[in-house]
């Protein structure tokens, strides 16, 4: 039988053109896969505030040069190293260039920017200030990322204090309290109930080490997923807010932010009651945030602010009030707050 050589010709002809072909689709595959797995990163990536430092400066420095808000959307998003906020910006870009409004282009990115950055960058649309604003948001922005460093800072020696005496208490029981132990032992000594609990805790901690470990880390788990329910975070602040060591710096934070974002928008001419609910979802103590929400409720049906504030004297020490009070009777209530929420930033080592 002979071989048809026409035909075994247009078989490797047809070999070879198919393994490109596949080459190809694996490859796209494999870039489509990557893609998605990019994607997916990028939205649970976080962006860093110094990155919206940095945009909400410059942008304003654009906008005061003469620069088209267009145009230095494009810039900013050509410029900055976070690939998640340069799509964001991109998108905010598209719009503007579309002839959406930059307040509603930012709407559909307030997870991002939040609602104080929101409501204020429309303050200054409407007012034709929208570079002063930016102006006043870089400051407040500021103030926050400075306050974040005081807070980690002032937060480190307890942290440390307490997991320097976890440790000690855990070496403790593995090898000291053994060795006292069997001196014990050897002198047929009568111990307290006090001690025959260390000794006791000691010896369960030596034996059964292992599930300890994996009782305490099925613990830590529970109580995050406890402290990711509105209850569970509601009492765990409860008590910080009782805790001698916490309880200080919690208050300090909160006032200091409460001051600050109240004062921002007052000076970008924001109503009082609309300033105190904006300020409530910027405040991340549930305490303070319910506070100020019952608080804005009462100033609409016609209360005064440092009589409302007076109310909660457990959240807003008798100071506060009186600043306040002098505030309002001068008419320099944004004035008085900058100065207060300045106060408590430095207060907050």
């Amino acid at each position: 039988m002979g071989i048809n050589l026409s035909q075994l010709a247009e078989k490797n002809q047809a070999k070879t053109e198919t393994k490109p072909q596949k080459f190809v689709q694996a490859t796209e595959k494999k870039t489509n896969f990557l893609a998605k797995i990019n994607d997916l990163l990028l939205k649970f990536s976080r962006i860093p505030l110094s990155e919206k430092l940095f945009f909400i400066q410059y942008l304003g420095i654009m906008l005061k040069a003469g620069i088209s808000l267009s145009i230095a959307l494009k810039t900013l998003a050509k410029q900055t190293t976070n690939k998640k906020f340069a799509r964001i910006i991109t998108d905010i870009s598209n719009n503007v260039e579309r002839g959406v409004s930059f307040t509603e282009s930012l709407k559909p990115h307030e997870e991002t920017f939040g609602q104080l950055f929101i409501s204020m960058v429309e303050s200054g649309e409407i007012s034709g200030k929208l570079e002063e604003v930016l102006a006043q948001l870089y400051i407040q922005f500021k103030k926050q990322h400075e306050l974040i460093s005081k807070v980690k800072g002032a937060l480190t020696y307890p942290v440390v204090i307490i997991a320097a005496m976890i440790g000690i208490g855990t070496f403790m029981m593995i090898v000291v309290v053994p060795q006292i132990t069997a001196m014990f032992k050897e002198f047929n000594a009568e111990l307290p109930l006090a001690t025959k609990v260390l000794i006791a805790t000691s010896d369960a901690l030596i034996k059964h080490g292992v599930l300890v470990l994996l009782g305490l880390i099925l613990f830590i788990i529970l109580f995050i997923k406890l402290l990711k329910t509105y209850r569970g975070k509601y009492y765990w602040q409860k008590l910080l807010l009782k805790l001698p060591i916490f309880s200080p710096i919690i208050k300090k934070i909160n006032l200091a932010r409460f001051a600050r974002t109240i004062s921002s928008l007052l000076k970008t001419d924001i109503m009082i009651i609309k300033s105190f609910q904006i300020t409530a979802n910027v405040l991340g103590n549930l305490h303070y945030r319910q506070a100020l929400e019952e608080m804005a409720v009462k100033i609409k049906k016609g209360g005064k602010i440092n009589e409302v504030v007076a109310n909660y004297p457990e959240l807003f020490p008798p100071v506060v009030t009186q600043i306040i009070s002098v505030g309002e009777e001068t008419g320099e209530l944004d004035y008085i707050l900058s100065e207060l929420a300045q106060f408590y930033e430095g207060e907050v080592d």
